[in-house]
């Protein structure tokens, strides 16, 4: 069973939209690749998801189980909930006040163990396994078991011998 973990920042001063972008560039990679990527990521967030990041990767050193092998660790799921927003008022011409929304976010990251590749070979049986496979949408082929079918090519060129 592989280990996980996961880690929550609550109330960063972001919006969910913007942490999701910088959250999707990490997704379904290792660890120390997604570090990577968001130490030399361009936007602010990066570096409270990062901090979110390493967060979960020391839980994940801490469960029982944790095979110790912190290259073994991936980004599972990353995601970013909207929080709670501030309203505030921002004065506007002519005795009017427009709303300013200070919106914040739920960043939350969690990490897993990749399981450990066994490698077995399987015996080979029938002769179905080398075949290339068929392409999207494409039927099947028929067996070669003597079903005798008639194509809509072959019948159409029957009925035009039988009219003619």
């Amino acid at each position: 069973m592989p280990v996980q973990a996961h880690a929550t920042a609550k109330y960063i001063r972001t919006s969910a939209q913007k942490a999701g972008l910088v959250m999707n560039l990490i997704r379904g990679r290792d660890v120390n690749a997604a570090l990577a990527t968001l130490r030399f990521a361009r936007k602010s967030v990066a570096k409270d998801i990062e901090k979110v990041l390493r967060s979960a990767i020391a839980n994940a050193q801490l469960k029982d189980g944790f095979g110790g092998d912190v290259e073994r660790l991936y980004v599972n799921a990353c995601y970013a909930n909207q929080g709670p927003s501030q309203k505030r008022i921002r004065p506007a011409p002519m005795g009017r006040a427009f709303r300013v929304v200070k919106r914040t976010a739920h960043l939350t990251v969690q990490v897993s163990e990749r399981p450990v590749k066994v490698v077995a070979e399987a015996p080979v049986t029938g002769g179905e396994a080398g075949a290339p496979k068929r392409a999207r949408g494409a039927k099947p082929k028929a067996k070669a078991a003597g079903a005798k079918k008639t194509t809509a090519k072959k019948t159409v060129a029957k009925k035009k011998t039988a009219n003619a």
